[in-house]
């Protein structure tokens, strides 16, 4: 009985932060198609066209792991309430920076959104942190999955709403409220109980001897550098596209497609892990990322950009969801407050740089020179998890 129980909570509890996760990167998938063209329209130069972008990310590096130390306080559900407040707070600052066109509320905007961001990317955590053993990698895939919702729904309302309010880019901007206060009302059924005194009380390992092992190393480079390499892709997209004479519709059509590439993959990914191991998903993740640079470097059609986006965002699936659950395998249950929080701080320290750095790259040298910059950093996580792989298997052959 109480299996079922736990069963069916944790089934409930997938399903609701899959919810969030929609809400999340359906506002996260708008912005991805705005921020670029919103900082490029007034940027006091167009190598800072894509600051915006990087604040929302540097707000995600900020907020990060005092998101995941404030969740050990006082819970998930509560941490995650306030961590939506700080998306809703920041959508009213970078409309009321478009309505004023105003370049730095703008960035401000978006920093205080990162932090939403921050929070909510511990949903995968969340589900992970309740499941069984066997079930992980399903919980963290599903959770993921929600993204797929964003993927389709973001970009059109940023397509139907970026020009409303009379000012472009404000509808689009306000739209996110919605999306925020959605993602309230869902979390007050989510039902994960708060740590106890005694896991409060308890710290386990110095984070240095966690981050040391091998493992972690690689499941972290797995996550940031996969999570960069697709950020400082996607965010000089709409850019890249824009200069190339392509309309701002096919622009969001494409984002629209890299998010789904992103996240329809969720639905096997995990039982992809479970029958092959989390390695071999890792490595088809990174050689993912290589085809899809292949592809943007053959030339500039709508339909190259289109394959080089949706195969970057399966490859990142792959990285992330692995990565993810590589982690998982590296930290007792007292030490998943900082260890969750320093992978995530290492993503988003990743993905601020990328996006500031695609911005300076694009406009500066063009598609081909992004491509080109990513490539070395693809092959980095693929040595590693080669590395990595045959050092268990030589571990494996000693045992025996």
């Amino acid at each position: 009985m109480t299996d079922t129980v736990y069963t069916n909570s944790t089934k409930r509890n997938v399903g609701l932060l899959a919810a969030c996760q929609a809400m999340l990167f359906t506002n996260n998938s708008t912005l991805i198609a705005i921020n670029g063209l919103a900082g490029l329209a007034l940027a006091p130069h167009v190598g800072l066209a894509t600051l915006p972008v990087t604040c929302w990310i540097l707000g995600g590096a900020i907020g990060t792991m005092p998101a995941s130390l404030h969740m050990r306080r006082v819970g998930r559900q509560r941490g995650f309430t306030l961590g939506t407040a700080w998306g809703f707070v920041g959508a009213l600052i970078c409309a009321a920076a478009i309505a004023m066109q105003s370049f730095w509320l703008l960035c401000l905007g978006t920093l205080v959104w990162g932090v939403y961001n921050a929070y909510g990317q511990y949903y995968r955590f969340a589900a992970a942190d309740a499941a069984s053993a066997d079930f992980k990698p399903m919980a963290i895939s599903l959770v993921l999955a929600g993204g797929l919702v964003g993927g389709v729904l973001g970009p059109n309302v940023s397509r139907f709403t970026i020009d409303l309010g009379g000012t472009r880019f404000l509808g689009a901007y306000l739209s996110l409220i919605v999306f925020a206060l959605a993602t309230m009302v869902l979390l007050r059924f989510i039902r994960i109980p708060t740590p106890t005194a005694a896991e409060q009380a308890s710290s386990g390992r110095p984070l240095l001897q966690i981050a040391a092992q091998p493992k972690f190393i690689v499941a972290v480079l797995a996550g940031a550098i996969g999570y960069g390499v697709m950020n400082f892709l996607m965010t000089s997209t709409p850019i890249a596209m824009q200069t190339c004479g392509h309309p701002y519709g096919d622009a969001a059509f494409i984002i629209s497609s890299h998010v789904v590439g992103m996240f329809a993959p969720s639905f096997v990914t995990g039982p992809l892990i479970k029958r092959i191991g989390v390695l071999p998903v890792l490595f088809c993740g990174a050689l993912l990322n290589m085809v899809a640079i292949g592809i943007a470097l053959s030339g500039i059609s709508v339909a190259q950009f289109w394959w080089s986006l949706v195969l970057l965002g399966v490859g990142w699936n792959f990285l992330y969801i692995g990565g993810t659950t590589l982690l998982t395998e590296t930290y007792r249950p007292e030490e998943r407050a900082k260890a969750q929080g320093a992978n995530d701080q290492a993503i988003f320290i990743m993905m601020a740089i990328s996006s500031f750095t695609s911005g300076l790259t694009v406009t500066a040298g063009g598609w081909e020179r992004v491509n080109l910059v990513a490539l070395p950093l693809v092959a980095i996580v693929a040595v590693a998890i080669g590395w990595y792989a045959l050092r268990q298997r030589a571990s494996k052959a000693a045992a025996v």
